[in-house]
């Protein structure tokens, strides 16, 4: 019970194909740092979340460095740690929420 398939025309191509010879690599030239992400958003996204009523720990990376903290409030251009410590937001460059 073997079916042959119909049998298919196919244009030989006898010409080169350079479709893909070009490219452009416009992020080698910039030199701005392009951030993934919108810090408020994620900043946001801690104090909004289900699970944070005081403090909720995250780990921030800053321009300088990187490290772990309990957040418990923000005022309108710093994050404010359980250890009296302001952070100032212009300074964050990604926050994690630690599970």
């Amino acid at each position: 019970m073997k079916k042959d398939l119909p049998s298919v025309f196919s244009n030989p191509i006898e010409k080169e194909i350079k479709n893909n010879t070009e490219y452009y690599y416009g992020s080698l030239n910039s030199k701005e740092e392009v951030r993934k992400k919108n810090i408020m958003e994620e900043i946001n996204h801690v104090f909004a979340s289900k699970d944070f009523v005081y403090k909720k720990q995250v780990k921030i990376t800053t321009i300088d460095n990187s490290f772990n903290v309990t957040l418990v409030g923000r005022n309108a251009n710093s994050l404010l740690t359980l250890d009296n410590k302001s952070i100032p937001i212009s300074s964050i460059v990604d926050i994690e929420i630690i599970h």
